[in-house]
């Protein structure tokens, strides 16, 4: 049997007004995400356990099967798996953000989604600026990026992520200690947030983008601080020979520590223009020779953050159209398992990630459906209970 899991980042929603009191999954046209839940069984899934703040990085995990309480150590880590990036075992990682600050407040937490290219050349330009001994700059995908502090820094930090506090002052969410012993490491990464502001707005890049009238990457925001987990592979665990597809560095870096294939995909931005017909036909490719593929698009959570309704909702039709819908017409439905889940919700209202469960649709051959019509959160809560912990992957899995 083949499996097939599919995860519009940040999809599930709230009720909107401007919607008409729909959320986006019911208003936006996806006729092939409402087949999977109409021949499926559906229902609720708890993708982020009780104690941890909502992000993919816990709840892609989660998705997995994996407990974030034993495994889960920043994501910073996750994401250096992704680039290639070797952590000594005392290295501290940190996602590092390129974002826009204005009047004193975090303006967005993307940069105006600054292209990898220009992000590139900011980021070569703060390691010759401020990377020494023991602080590297590793550049990413957009405005994605990776800080490693070495030599024994603390990753007791707290570090807001910015895109739950666009709008909010920046000084009042600066890096501050958990524990004594990070006091050093929370004075570094202020420092680092401090002269970044100092050394940005002035680069060529950021000229060439105020004259654009673009936003400029005026401010790096270091966040999700920790070292090197150890991880069971999936292969291990289940018995199954993974692959993972996306744009994204933290789902690539998980499918690495889970043991996954890693395919990268021409196109592939993790944005609203991603090239969702190359990611179907990765998927169908790699179901050659692997167990499952778990295919991550993260246009929704994007827009979500944006507080782009309108642009949610093109995001869920494509992909329900150009990449749901291409898998489903050239897979052979009697021997493959196919489930669909956000990974956690995105609320355009709030522009921020949110903890409730997310919907999710198994359909598997032989499996009788449970009645419900369409895929999205009020339909799926219709079903009896909420899965937990291993339950969905094991559902998935299950023979």
């Amino acid at each position: 049997m083949k499996h097939i899991i599919l995860v519009p980042d940040g999809a599930a929603d709230r009720p909107l007004e401007q919607l008409g009191g729909k959320t986006v999954l019911q208003a936006a046209h996806i006729p092939h995400l409402d087949r999977l839940a109409r021949e499926g069984k559906c229902g609720l899934f708890r993708t982020i356990p009780e104690g941890f703040e909502p992000g993919s990085e816990v709840a892609n995990l989660v998705i997995l099967g994996y407990d974030p309480k034993v495994c889960y150590q920043g994501r910073g880590v996750i994401e250096a798996a992704a680039m290639g990036v070797s952590l000594a075992d005392d290295d501290t990682a940190l996602r590092c953000n390129l974002i826009c600050t204005e009047d004193g407040r975090i303006k967005n937490h993307s940069a105006g989604h600054i292209t990898s290219e220009e992000a590139g050349r900011l980021i070569s330009f703060l390691n010759e600026k401020l990377g020494s001994c023991t602080v590297e700059f590793y550049p990413g995908v957009s405005y994605r990026h990776l800080l490693v502090l070495k030599g024994g820094f603390s990753p007791k930090v707290e570090c807001k992520p910015p895109h739950d506090f666009v709008g909010r002052v920046a000084r009042d969410l600066l890096p501050r200690a958990k524990e004594p012993e990070a006091e050093k490491t929370a004075c570094l990464l202020r420092e680092l947030i401090a002269r970044s502001q100092s050394l940005l707005p002035s680069h060529p890049v950021n000229l060439d983008r105020f004259r654009a009238g673009k936003d400029p990457a005026n401010s790096i925001w270091p966040w999700s601080a920790g070292r090197k987990p150890s991880m069971q592979t999936f292969q291990e665990r289940f018995g199954v020979k993974g692959a993972v597809i996306s744009a994204v560095d933290l789902v690539r870096g998980i499918g690495v520590y889970a043991g996954f294939d890693v395919i990268r995909v021409k196109g592939a931005t993790g944005l609203a223009d991603t090239n969702y017909e190359g990611k179907a036909d990765a998927c169908l490719s790699a179901l050659a020779d692997h167990d499952l593929v778990y295919v991550h698009v993260e246009g929704p959570d994007e827009a979500g953050h944006e507080g782009d309704v309108a642009l949610k909702v093109r995001c869920l039709e494509e992909f329900d159209r150009r990449l749901v819908g291409r898998i489903l017409a050239k897979i052979d439905l009697r021997d493959t398992v196919v489930a669909v889940l956000p990974d956690h919700a995105t609320p355009a209202g709030t522009r921020a990630h949110a903890a409730e469960p997310v919907p999710f649709a198994i359909r598997k051959p032989g499996v009788f459906p449970d009645g419900v019509s369409s895929f999205d959160e009020l339909s799926c809560a219709s079903t009896a209970g909420i899965l937990e912990g291993d339950e969905f992957i094991r559902a998935v899995l299950a023979g």
